[in-house]
């Protein structure tokens, strides 16, 4: 991987684009062998920097958490030649230090998901190694970005985030059993996105934008119910004006992602458990994108 050309591959919300002054591209309408990706992906650049833009919950927010099609989305950005994803999404804090609004670049997740495909490989056995399941170097990369920020913007150093199916939002119980499991973030869609992302070796971190204290926290106010709502629309658009400014400034210096390989680069190397040669080699063609060099050499069917 370490010749591939750098590709970041950003996934978050309608308007990321436009939001980031990404240049003019163009956009591509894929098929994969796990269906169509959420959204068209839009390939430009910004300041010299490959980018591919795809919108998690689709053009108008029609897929909720658990109908995201994770797999043709990481696959999708793969077949493109992206080699690291930036993803972003909102979330409820289950720490009083993470204040919405803020930034939390999470190094750690529990995944309580229940209903979603979780991997690519469903005919072999593939196992990828996952203790940590956010790329260390692409959060260096963003943490050292944040320094350059102005001082109003607080991006936290680290964070478990526990990933729920939804789409219903946590009962107080819930909440408060999150918050002893050792969650500091609460959200329900980066499961099983970062685990494919391992299976397809891509790089993959994750910027968190709390909006709320979730329900563990009691309103010390009696706000009616759109007024609380109001609020909560305001931290998530002060924490994605945040997150914007994050990521320019991280893609205004790709240095160390071009000089350091992520360990994800080469997770497949140790994974692939089953004997090559006994695979079926329809399968192994239809996965070509994903697994296709680790067959070169090898024997198969």
């Amino acid at each position: 991987m370490t010749d591939t050309p750098l590709r970041i591959g950003i996934i978050g919300g309608t308007g990321l684009g436009d939001a980031l002054g990404a240049e003019a591209g163009e956009t591509r309408e894929l098929d994969t062998p796990f269906g169509k990706p959420s959204s068209p992906i839009t390939l430009t650049q910004w300041h010299g920097v490959e980018i591919a833009i795809l919108q998690r919950h689709g053009p108008g927010h029609v897929f909720n958490p658990t109908h995201v099609p994770y797999r043709a989305n990481i696959h999708a950005l793969k077949s493109l030649g992206v080699t690291h994803v930036l993803a972003s999404g909102a979330t409820g804090s289950l720490q009083e230090h993470i204040q919405p609004g803020q930034l939390v670049i999470a190094d750690q997740v529990i995944d309580r998901t229940h209903r979603r495909a979780k991997t690519f490989y469903e005919h072999a056995a593939v196992h990828v190694e996952f203790s940590e399941p956010f790329c260390p170097v692409m959060r260096q990369w963003l943490l050292a970005a944040a320094k350059r920020l102005d001082s109003d913007v607080k991006v936290h150093d680290g964070g478990t985030y526990v990933c729920m199916e939804g789409p219903a939002f946590s009962t107080k119980a819930e909440s408060h059993m999150h918050r002893q499991m050792g969650g500091d973030l609460i959200g329900m869609t980066c499961m099983p996105e970062a685990k494919l992302a391992r299976e397809a070796e891509l790089a993959y971190a994750l910027i968190a934008m709390p909006t709320d204290y979730d329900c563990w926290r009691p309103h010390t106010s009696d706000q009616p119910v759109q007024a609380l709502l109001e609020e909560i629309m305001g931290n998530l658009k002060r924490a994605t004006t945040a997150n914007i400014s994050l990521m320019k400034a991280a893609l205004s210096d790709v240095t160390l992602l071009s000089q350091q390989p992520s360990p994800a680069h080469d997770a497949l190397k140790l994974a692939i458990w089953s004997d090559k040669s006994k695979l079926d080699p329809a399968e192994v063609e239809r996965l070509s994108v994903l697994w296709g060099r680790y067959f070169e050499q090898a024997e198969v069917g």
